[in-house]
């Protein structure tokens, strides 16, 4: 958040996420199509200059869905 408030962008959406994590884990297809889609909406629902939306998941969430999916992926073959 740090970064983000420093280079003051016209709009952001800031993910609660490791560093470099910025989709999410891997294999969690339906989290990284939400954050996709967040961003784009925030295109156009910003009300000002500087609008940072905050990503409504914690990174132990997304991690923990990522596991349960890649465990799901080993089984399956």
């Amino acid at each position: 958040m740090d970064v983000t408030e420093h280079i003051k962008p016209p709009r952001a959406v800031f993910l609660p996420f490791m560093m470099g994590h910025h989709f999410g884990v891997p294999f969690h297809t339906r989290l990284q199509r939400e954050i996709i889609l967040t961003a784009l909406e925030r295109i156009e629902r910003a009300e000002e200059s500087g609008d940072v939306f905050y990503f409504p998941k914690i990174w132990a969430q997304a991690r923990k869905e990522g596991k349960e999916i890649e465990s799901r992926l080993s089984a399956n073959g």
